[in-house]
């Protein structure tokens, strides 16, 4: 599986607690914040369901 690196561009405020709660499971903690991740079912679930709140890279 490869890496994705996902960046929040869009705020939170105003979204679901439960969406807020994605966002901190990501490791993603402030806006403009980056994280590199290893692209799982999991995670990218978790993206696809905030992809209004990020954008997403593929790595090697």
């Amino acid at each position: 599986m490869g890496k994705i690196k996902v960046t929040q561009v869009r705020s939170a405020i105003k979204h679901t607690d439960r969406q807020k709660k994605t966002l901190v499971a990501l490791g993603i903690k402030k806006m403009h914040q980056t994280v590199e991740l290893e692209a799982t079912p999991q995670v990218m679930g978790m993206v696809k369901k905030l992809s209004h709140l990020l954008q997403v890279e593929e790595t090697k």
